[in-house]
């Protein structure tokens, strides 16, 4: 399997993100484009998120667990999107957790 990955929101990551202004809403459906088609969500390795716009990283949410969530950060980390990545065989998805903006 491989991109185009599926994408899944919790239902407090899609409330967030439909009370952002439509402008920052744009900027999430971005960074949200950029995911479900990289060739590794979990943008392992150095330099891995290089492709991604400049006004967007990618890193784990906790350095001692890089297997765990990731962080997405966009508009130069004034907000970011939490999410994590289910490597399954028959359906791989991205699951955002938390999008945040300020």
């Amino acid at each position: 399997m491989g991109p185009p990955w599926q994408m899944d929101w919790t239902l407090k990551a899609q409330a967030a993100r439909d009370t952002l202004p439509e402008n920052v809403r744009k900027m999430v459906d971005a960074a949200r484009a950029e995911l479900v088609t990289a060739k590794d969500p979990y943008f392992r390795g150095i330099d891995a998120d290089v492709d991604l716009p400049d006004s967007m990283r990618v890193g784990p949410l906790r350095s001692s667990d890089p297997k765990g969530a990731r962080i997405l950060l966009f508009d130069n980390g004034h907000g970011w999107m939490t999410y994590t990545f289910i490597r399954r065989t028959e359906d791989p998805q991205i699951v955002v957790e938390e999008v945040f903006w300020q």
